[in-house]
């Protein structure tokens, strides 16, 4: 670690340390919640917004600012590997990504698999790295990336889905087609993050949205292979790694086996019984539950303080949320957890 991440309460705590002050960042605190933000993006697409250099490092800035958080999250999406391969897919409001075809044949799978992220490709985010870690100076930016399951889960149904049932259907259908395609999601969205952490991420951040609709079975089987060589692309690069996804508690053993430092975890699950499941020797990250934020603040406050409490099952905790930050909090408040946690 350099000198500017030893200093830092996250970078610490995901190396199993416990910092003087425990850590807090929010998923999904670039952007939606923030009035800057709506200003600044006005009238530009997501995915546009993601690939500009300069919007892409204010909007990841912002957060930061505002709340006083310990980490910048990368401003993206989980599909922007796949425009930069190539794919034709869009952000639609209230919907979510919609790709211009649904990928579910082995001759559709052909057309993918020749296509790669280059250097030249990867350029908007290069320089979106180095602008924003330049601005950071002492807090730690965390790359961001999808799953494989999840991209290959996108480009099989064509949108956003429920229960994923023609990923489920083709895993098991075609394997072999399944595995060529998750083998090529996790090599572009292993090159988008590697990309993130030589520009200067001090950690990574793997998301597996739609895991918890696998059986253990299926994901140790059908997507576990796929995020262990995702992760291949940034073990040789000196970062921690943290793994997150929704509905995971029967996964979470499965989820950190596939090489990630630390795990993240939802509002369904208590810290520590989440220690107990891995074992207890497994930094830990989450897990306030969104729904709480627009509680009164007896009641958030009493349910962060249980959250910090149960985290000290755990080697180290990072405090976040159970999910992302919904659209309709309020920034006061979020700022007011922040403070609340750093008094702790």
């Amino acid at each position: 670690m350099s000198g500017t991440t030893t200093r830092s309460p996250l970078v610490r705590a995901i190396h199993g340390d416990r910092p003087g002050t425990t850590p807090i960042w929010f998923m999904r605190q670039a952007g939606r919640s923030l009035p800057e933000y709506r200003e600044l993006r006005s009238g530009t697409k997501m995915l546009d917004a993601c690939l500009d250099p300069e919007m892409a490092s204010e909007i990841t800035l912002q957060p930061v600012r505002r709340h006083g958080v310990d980490a910048g999250i990368f401003f993206s999406d989980i599909v922007v590997p796949l425009r930069l391969a190539g794919v034709e897919v869009e952000i639609e409001p209230g919907v979510g990504p919609v790709m211009g075809q649904a990928w579910r044949t082995a001759d559709d799978v052909a057309r993918l698999v020749d296509r790669e992220l280059t250097p030249e490709s990867l350029a908007p985010i290069t320089e979106a790295v180095e602008r924003t870690v330049d601005a950071l100076g002492e807090t730690p930016l965390i790359g961001f990336a999808g799953a494989p399951f999840t991209l290959a889960a996108y480009l099989v149904e064509g949108r956003p889905s429920r229960d994923h049932l023609a990923a489920r259907a083709l895993m098991h259908a075609d394997p072999e087609t399944w595995e060529r395609l998750t083998t090529w999601a996790a090599d572009v969205t292993g090159a988008f993050l590697r990309a993130q952490v030589r520009a200067g991420a001090s950690a990574a951040q793997l998301f597996d949205s739609w895991a918890g609709s696998l059986s253990r079975a299926d994901y140790e089987a059908g997507a576990a292979p796929s995020s262990a060589r995702a992760l291949e692309h940034v073990h040789d690069q000196g970062v921690q790694v943290i793994h997150f996804g929704t509905g995971t508690e029967h996964l979470l053993r499965s989820m950190h086996a596939v090489g990630a430092d630390v795990i993240g975890v939802d509002h369904r699950t208590p810290l520590d019984e989440a220690e107990e499941i891995l074992g207890g020797d497994v930094p830990l990250q989450g897990n306030i539950n969104p729904a709480l934020l627009t509680a009164p603040w007896p009641v958030l406050e009493a349910h962060v303080r249980d959250v910090v409490e149960r985290g000290r099952a755990a080697p180290a905790h990072v405090v976040n949320l159970g999910h992302g930050v919904p659209p309709t909090t309020d920034p006061t408040v979020l700022t007011r957890v922040v403070e609340l946690v750093h008094s702790l």
